[in-house]
């Protein structure tokens, strides 16, 4: 193979590739979108986010420890008081147990649905750390708040006195002779901890699907926020079942709605753009993977730009030098001829029957 052919297959090689890198960049969202799966990018992810995973796990800790070892506030109730709080002792409509299942399980569940659907890892993976620090941060909070406030609840008489006789102190105070622990748990009335934890686990899960159905795309589709509204008014039931159970006061189920109904936003935002948004529907970390992908196909282009520009000035210089040496042969080609001629008309055998000529003349 010739030179000129190898550059010739060389710079058709360049073409194709300068050809091809702006397709790949074509409908960049589009193309990437569910081809990120917890197999191929799961464990890159989830090392990025270790600190997170650490930080929830201390969370955890925090919150069985308020809950099992620190003793809430002894609040003073008085007999006076007690007409409030003699509402009968009943069993949890709701139990302590189906907590996690309603505020964790089943939004995870969706979650789940939807990376099958999609396979975007980063969603999968966002959504479910977003919602257990959402759910975990309203326990610290509400935990916490319970034991300085030492509320009595309702049913706090029949705790306090099972046998229904009341007895006080000197100063007025109650002298309970019920369970401990019965009596532990009369004293954590405000705020409520199955409302709070119910809003901050389906509060996201409302707020996760109203991005991924697009519910403030301006089309006025009505079901789009019935589906929306549902988690909302299973939370709302499950605060009114604290209610009808006489364990909390009104006051208590709308403090933990609003606790746990903000901090599911603020988790929320954290990871995804807000649901009226025209990105709504994914995490920005998605959102970031592309446009990291993106710079570097833009700089690899350019890179390659540079290279055939860098490729095509050597050709243009190895043309001029091939013009240049040729121009520079034909010259000495003709200086040769004049030499040559010069050496034949000066020559002896030449000239002397020239001057014999002149001589004649």
């Amino acid at each position: 193979m010739s030179l000129s052919e190898r550059r010739t297959g060389f710079f058709s090689w360049f073409e194709k590739l300068r050809g091809m890198a702006p397709t790949q960049g074509l409908g960049m969202r589009e193309v990437q979108l569910g081809q990120h799966t917890v197999r191929s990018h799961g464990r890159e992810v989830a090392r990025t986010h270790m600190h997170d995973w650490l930080i929830l796990l201390l969370l955890v800790v925090i919150v069985i420890v308020m809950y099992a070892v620190i003793h809430p506030f002894d609040r003073f109730v008085g007999k006076d008081m007690m007409a409030d709080l003699k509402y009968p002792l009943k069993e949890n409509t709701v139990p302590f147990w189906a907590v996690p299942v309603y505020s964790l399980l089943l939004p995870s569940l969706v979650f789940l649905f939807i990376y099958y659907r999609r396979r975007d890892v980063y969603d999968l993976h966002h959504g479910i750390l977003g919602l257990f620090f959402a759910v975990f941060i309203t326990a610290v909070i509400t935990d916490a708040i319970k034991n300085a406030v030492g509320r009595p609840r309702p049913d706090f008489f029949w705790r306090c006195f099972p046998d229904g006789k009341d007895v006080y102190d000197s100063l007025g105070n109650v002298r309970c002779h019920g369970q401990a622990s019965v009596i532990k748990e009369g004293h954590k009335s405000f705020p409520s901890g199955h409302t709070s934890g119910a809003f901050a686990g389906l509060g996201f899960l409302s707020l996760y699907l109203s991005g991924k159905i697009k519910v403030f795309d301006r089309r006025g589709h009505v079901w789009k926020l019935c589906i929306v509204i549902l988690p909302i008014l299973l939370a709302c039931l499950i605060g009114i079942s604290r209610v009808d159970d006489y364990w909390h006061h009104w006051q208590d189920v709308f403090a933990g709605g609003v606790i746990g109904l903000a901090i599911a936003t603020f988790c929320y935002l954290q990871f995804f753009p807000p649901p009226y948004s025209d990105d709504g529907w994914g995490p920005y970390a998605y959102f970031r993977m592309l446009e990291e992908r993106s710079a570097q196909q833009t700089n690899g282009v350019n890179a390659l730009n540079v290279q055939v520009m860098e490729a095509q000035v050597l050709q243009q210089r190895n043309e001029q030098n091939n013009q240049s040496y040729t121009s520079s042969e034909e010259h000495d080609s003709g200086l040769n001829d004049l030499e040559i001629g010069r050496r034949k008309y000066t020559s002896p055998d030449r000239m002397l029957p020239l001057l014999l000529n002149m001589s004649k003349r």
